[in-house]
């Protein structure tokens, strides 16, 4: 376990973090109806997208590939243009509520380009279907196609010194949890169905978790920026199938309806908390779950931030959690040929 300084009793947000936090919040507030449905005009009035560019920008330069049309499913490539022979590469799950963002957001479009040019990795971004018009299964759907994807077409997509035995899963909140049930989904997958493909690494940035009863950080944490029971209820409810309750597999992994992974080759995690975000309890029992069911885990703790907080560039933190992730996915190479 690490953490990164003591924790304040109040929250402190740089004003224009403040802003960017607010902005957020009341869109995405607006935007959701009481009737479970989203009004996805309104929101593009706001979603500014950051157009693909094969040009390189701070040595980083983005293409889309398209999976498959009909259902919009495609990722962003991020190349990373350094020397070396081998250079991981890095499956990413944006966050979002299940409902929200996409690959091409401008805050994800650049945390991409971060990870790619800090790392180094290939960072593949998934574009995945959104809730409530697709419900579970489908973003777990989408993120393992795109795998299979990459796995059947590499030579297509990938440039030569991308190296698919250096696989990383990534994601924060929805997308952490969208990582996870992938790679659980992977690990089951039969003898032979990737070759190339080896998962050795998922980096679960304040992972979306839940369950039915509220935890002490949900109860305390309840007017926190971005996040609050009322808003993660209605992503929930919004997620998952008509009669399912916060206790299903996808929402309560350490609950009594988790998948057992102690006997799959599920990989070593890093799993990131922020002191103010009110899923802690959750993301903190992920932690301990991986733990219990004889697995590798390392918990990093932010105590003065805030959920989502990486994705703000301006704050120390997020530069430190990139170089954290860099030395994760470096000690993992260095394990291959340990």
């Amino acid at each position: 376990m690490a953490t990164e300084s003591q924790p304040n009793q109040k929250l402190t947000i740089p004003l224009k973090t403040r802003i960017a936090l607010s902005v957020i919040s009341t869109f995405t507030d607006n935007a959701q109806r009481p009737d479970g449905t989203i009004n996805r005009r309104f929101l593009r009035l706001f979603d500014f997208r950051a157009p693909p560019n094969p040009k390189p920008v701070n040595t980083v330069s983005t293409s889309d590939f398209v999976v498959d049309q009909p259902r919009d499913l495609w990722f962003r490539l991020f190349t990373p243009h350094v020397s070396a022979d081998k250079i991981p590469v890095v499956i990413f799950f944006h966050g979002g509520g299940f409902a929200f963002l996409s690959p091409n957001t401008y805050p994800y479009d650049n945390v991409c380009r971060r990870f790619a040019r800090k790392l180094p990795a290939y960072v593949v971004s998934v574009n995945y279907r959104l809730a409530p018009e697709h419900r579970y299964p489908a973003q777990y759907d989408d993120g393992f196609d795109v795998l299979k994807y990459l796995e059947e077409n590499r030579g297509k997509i990938l440039p030569a010194n991308a190296d698919l035995s250096r696989c990383f899963f990534a994601g924060d909140s929805a997308g952490g949890n969208i990582a996870h049930n992938v790679a659980v989904r992977v690990c089951r997958s039969p003898p032979g169905c990737f070759a190339a493909v080896k998962l050795i690494g998922l980096i679960s940035i304040q992972p979306f978790f839940g369950g039915e009863e509220r935890t002490e950080a949900e109860k305390q944490l309840a007017g926190a920026p971005l996040v609050s029971p009322n808003r993660t209820d209605w992503c929930w409810k919004a997620l998952l199938p008509e009669g399912v309750n916060r206790d299903h597999e996808a929402v309560n992994v350490g609950g009594p309806n988790a998948v057992d992974i102690s006997d799959l080759e599920y990989p070593e995690t890093m799993v990131v908390v922020a002191g103010f975000d009110p899923l802690k309890d959750w993301q903190r029992s992920y932690y301990e779950w991986i733990k219990l069911s004889g697995k590798g885990a390392t918990l990093i703790e932010y105590p003065n931030m805030f959920h989502a907080f990486y994705i703000f560039p301006e704050l120390p933190e997020s530069g430190q959690l990139i170089m954290r992730i860099k030395d994760f996915v470096a000690q993992r190479v260095a394990s291959l040929s340990a």
